[in-house]
């Protein structure tokens, strides 16, 4: 997994990139990205399906915070990123995953 974070320079905004490889996620219809930052709103991020069969979205989130996020694949199946910058333990079963801009 990939996370990538552009910060703008005129505005407290950082761009996050999120990807989940296809090995994560083989044969999957939908991926969302879902978190803190959506209210953990399982439908509110959907995230695009590339030709390589990863899938990315990007999010521009406020900086001088951390944001807790997990990737729901199929409406069933929940993954952490790998490359999170840490992890929490969330609310239900497992950690969430961490970005901290």
């Amino acid at each position: 997994m990939s996370l990538t974070k552009k910060f703008l320079k005129s505005k407290n905004i950082c761009k996050c990139t999120f990807r989940l490889p296809k090995e994560a996620a083989p044969e999957s219809e939908s991926v969302f990205l879902v978190g803190d930052f959506n209210n953990w709103d399982t439908q509110a991020t959907p995230m695009k399906q590339l030709k390589t069969g990863e899938f990315k979205v990007e999010v521009s989130l406020e900086t001088g915070r951390d944001y807790e996020f997990r990737y729901l694949i199929d409406n069933e199946k929940w993954e952490n990123d790998w490359a999170a910058d840490s992890y929490r333990a969330g609310s239900g079963p497992g950690e969430n995953s961490v970005v901290s801009l």
